[in-house]
């Protein structure tokens, strides 16, 4: 059972002073600053691409577009509501079997792509599709996908969502996307990296907060749209790779069966106790990216009664501001923030001795 398995973890020692400490901030220095210059990141991509976006207006509508590589799933989160063609995100290796001359290949590798990326690439160009090949001008996987039907968006950061971003907006130019504005998303990025400077102490930095909900609690991550679940799923994977403590992003429907297994908390315990590492109970963490449909409200407090019911810790992360995929874009950064600060609280950046 998972409520098995997340109940019998044991917490670590967390430092919450740690999180205002200038000598522990400093140790994640090169982490936070990559953070900081995400939207930086959106906006080198986009300049890049602007040539590319002004040839592409002569292509023809594809019959379908399938795409592949990284952040895939996120165009297809993107575009399945409003492409007016068939869109497929493929795991790979190679390409669906009906793929062919008339469809529209795009191929994300923002580090140049990996054996399953090249397959997708290769398997296109052999078929004679489209492909929009967004990668380093530089890399083996442009070179072998040259072809007269190849258009190269030249990637400059390696960040896959940077380059997701301008795809999207490529995309739009060929009338198979919705409109989006890169400047926009590289605007929230740094609105967030604003919100959550390691220089604001944990009174006014929302990412500090979250990291203080989750130091002894093993995070269950919830958004009711696609991109919000999208957002949590993202982050629950930073959370594990930070802390290694498991992170659990899903559907409410799995959710509800976790929390309320969750074990009872102890009102009696001695906090005094020569308790060496406690077990960790859920905390709930609830994406809020402003959608408001019925069935996602539901969801989200059928979550948040049973939290109460168990007593668990609820948290919820909102961003409601500006288009759908800069929502998604702040929510995913504010989370991968408070990842790092709980990383800080509990010696991750540490040097090792």
């Amino acid at each position: 059972m998972v409520s098995d398995g997340l109940a019998a973890v044991n917490a670590e020692p967390f430092d919450e002073t740690l999180l205002d400490d200038e000598e522990a901030l400093a140790h994640a220095d090169e982490t936070l600053r990559a953070l900081a210059e995400s939207g930086a990141r959106v906006r080198r991509e986009a300049y890049a691409a602007k040539q590319v976006e002004r040839g592409l207006v002569e292509l023809d509508r594809p019959r379908a577009v399938v795409a592949a590589g990284a952040d895939a799933r996120l165009l297809r989160a993107v575009l399945e509501p409003w492409c007016p063609v068939p869109f497929v995100a493929w795991p790979g290796p190679g390409l669906p079997g009906w793929v062919g001359a008339l469809d529209l290949v795009v191929v994300l590798a923002p580090t140049g792509g990996d054996p399953e990326t090249a397959s997708a690439v290769y398997d296109a160009v052999r078929r004679g599709s489209a492909v929009l090949l967004a990668a380093p001008e530089n890399s083996p996987l442009v070179e072998a996908g040259r072809g007269r039907d190849t258009v190269v968006v030249p990637a400059q950061t390696g960040d896959p969502l940077a380059l997701a971003v301008v795809v999207l907006q490529v995309l739009h130019t060929l009338g198979i996307g919705p409109e989006l504005s890169a400047e926009t998303v590289a605007s929230a990025l740094d609105e967030v990296a604003s919100r959550c400077s390691p220089f604001l102490d944990l009174s006014a930095n929302p990412a500090k907060d979250i990291a203080l909900v989750l130091a002894d609690a093993l995070p269950l991550l919830w958004g009711g749209s696609v991109l919000a679940a999208r957002a949590g799923r993202r982050v629950a994977e930073t959370l594990r790779r930070m802390t290694n403590r498991p992170a659990l992003a899903s559907e409410a429907d799995h959710l509800l069966p976790v929390l309320e297994g969750a074990p009872p908390r102890d009102l009696f315990a001695d906090p005094f106790a020569d308790i060496e590492s406690p077990p960790l109970r859920p905390a709930l963490l609830i994406f809020d990216d402003g959608a408001e449909q019925p069935v996602i409200q539901e969801s989200r407090q059928r979550l948040l009664d049973m939290a109460e019911s168990r007593d668990v810790r609820a948290k919820i992360v909102s961003w409601t501001e500006g288009p759908e995929v800069a929502r998604y874009a702040a929510l995913q950064a504010l989370g991968t923030y408070a990842a790092v600060y709980l990383a800080v609280g509990l010696g991750r950046f540490q040097p090792r001795t």
